[in-house]
């Protein structure tokens, strides 16, 4: 596979110095002509020691306007990195649309070193790199170009470039942590791990681009003229990407009108709790709730509540009985409107992704990702494409945060159309409640069955062993209140108490080439 770039190509100092300005106003002008689209731009910078990465970023920095420029390092883990799932830090680099992120190492480099070091197997790689392809997959079909660099010598050549900077105490080699310094002792290891990984993660949506490293100016040039084609490639077909389906605002629901049975309709919603017994219970849990919302926060166990509902189905009531119980500082609770431009700019899992809890702490999310395939379907917008594959975006995340140790469970606080009417006219009754009812409210009410479809699919799919749905019947407020505060309660019990989880002051990470 490397053979092409150990060729010794060069490029004349006069040849480069002439080429070079043609280059810099070609790549400024796509930049400028990116900055009006709605494609964010990833460029992944990884290859072999010595190979001169950071010189390479360097000069696209030069070349480029850095106001649109965002470059990223992952040589080690922050605190907060280390407590949340492995790719918490790769979500907060994304850049938002019209703009470029350049990453160096990217989402390969722990599985390269890993794998390199002994730490896991062939098996644990490939598991890793099917993650890696969903991933970039998920992002490319969100609209986003991921350019994919691979830099690469001979070992000879390697071996003189990195005595060469040995010697020099400014040098960036001398600068990088002592761990890096180790591959170029493994040269042949290294490269056949490194085509393992090349080969499995190549693809026709993001092929990697090999470059010869040993001439300077060649490395340079080609990088410049291979960004400078996918820029212009990109924004002169935006039609040809896998994301760029035609945009429908007409709601399509699989499931048939006709299919009358849904999840919601074996709901009993005849359940209910007498107010001595609520009062009872609510205190014993709560204050139980507290204990282990502190155990929980000395263990470093994180947790994620999401609820959804139908409109005044009790979510609120909820949430408020679950975070009474606990100390204000170990949670927050996200409210969830419709995305802010910045939102906008970026995946719809982003702003998702930035509010996942550091260890011990807990988030709850009142409404949550699964609005694109609720209220974005019924809605129309987002097209049938963009909600059809959301389904296996949201396991795959929900799988991410399970495996890092995160007790995440889910609500859907259920109730009947009678109750929801009598609850809309008692919210325009009372002035305090009135802020609750909205002219939305009272169509999408009219959308009942739409919902209930959509629900029900949402329900068949994203159900998993991992993070099951928990439907509430909300018809009486008190008892759904009590059912949440106990679920609650007994999932981080569980998650305490489970002697197969490794808790060892951070989130536990994987066992396998992606942990950190």
């Amino acid at each position: 596979m490397f053979e092409g770039c150990k060729l010794g190509r060069k490029v004349p100092k006069a040849d480069f110095k002439e080429q070079v300005p043609a280059l810099r106003t070609d790549l400024l002008h796509e930049q400028r002509r990116l900055r009006h689209t709605q494609i964010p731009v990833v460029v992944i910078v990884a290859g072999v020691e010595g190979a001169g990465k950071g010189e390479v970023v360097n000069r696209l920095n030069a070349w480029l306007d850095t106001r649109g420029v965002q470059t990223h390092a992952f040589w080690d883990e922050t605190d907060g990195e280390r407590q949340r799932p492995r790719y918490w830090r790769f979500w907060r680099s994304l850049p938002p649309r019209g703009e470029i992120a350049i990453v160096f190492g990217a989402w390969y480099q722990a599985p390269i070193e890993r794998r390199v070091t002994g730490h896991c197997d062939d098996s644990q790689l490939d598991a890793e790199l099917t993650r890696i392809s969903d991933f970039e997959r998920m992002l490319i079909s969100d609209g986003a170009l991921v350019v994919k660099f691979w830099f690469h010598m001979s070992e000879r050549d390697q071996k003189a470039r990195l005595s060469s900077l040995s010697r020099d105490d400014r040098s960036r080699w001398k600068m990088l942590p002592p761990k890096k310094k180790d591959f170029s002792v493994h040269y042949n290891r290294f490269e056949q791990i490194a085509e393992r990984v090349i080969r499995q993660s190549d693809s026709g949506l993001s092929p990697w681009y090999l470059i010869e490293a040993a001439d300077r100016r060649y490395r340079d040039l080609t990088v410049g003229r291979t960004l400078l084609d996918a820029l212009r490639a990109r924004i002169e077909a935006p039609e040809a990407h896998p994301g760029a389906e035609p945009h429908s605002h007409a709601p399509s629901l699989p499931i048939s009108e006709s299919a009358k049975i849904t999840v919601l309709d074996q709901v009993d919603l005849s359940q209910e709790l007498a107010a001595p017994a609520y009062r009872d219970d609510l205190h014993q849990l709560q204050q139980e709730l507290n204990e282990l919302a502190w155990q929980a926060y000395k263990s470093s166990r994180s947790t994620v509540l999401v609820f959804e509902g139908i409109d005044a189905g009790g979510k609120g009531g909820a949430i408020r009985r679950v975070t009474n119980a606990i100390d204000s500082r170990l949670y927050r609770t996200i409210p969830v409107a419709p995305p802010s431009d910045e939102e906008k700019a970026h995946h719809y899992l982003w702003r998702f992704w930035r509010h996942i809890p550091r260890a011990g702490r807990i988030t709850v999310y009142d409404r949550s990702w699964y609005g694109r395939v609720l209220v974005e379907r019924v809605e129309g917008f987002a097209a049938e494409a963009e909600w059809r594959r959301a389904y296996a975006e949201i396991n795959e995340f929900e799988q991410q945060l399970t495996e890092s140790g995160i007790v995440l469970l889910k609500f859907w606080m259920h109730i009947s159309q009678a109750e929801q009417l009598e609850r809309f006219k008692e919210r325009e009754r009372v002035p305090y409640k009135q802020h609750k009812i909205t002219d939305d409210d009272w169509r999408n009410r009219e959308k009942w069955e739409d919902y209930k479809l959509a629900v029900n699919e949402m329900v068949i799919r994203t159900s998993t062993e991992n993070a099951p749905w928990l439907i509430i019947p909300g018809n009486d407020k008190r008892y759904a209140r009590v059912v949440v505060l106990r679920t609650v309660a007994e999932g981080i019990r569980k998650a305490l108490t489970n002697p197969d989880t490794d808790v060892t002051g951070y989130l536990p990470r994987p066992r396998g080439c992606g942990a950190g």
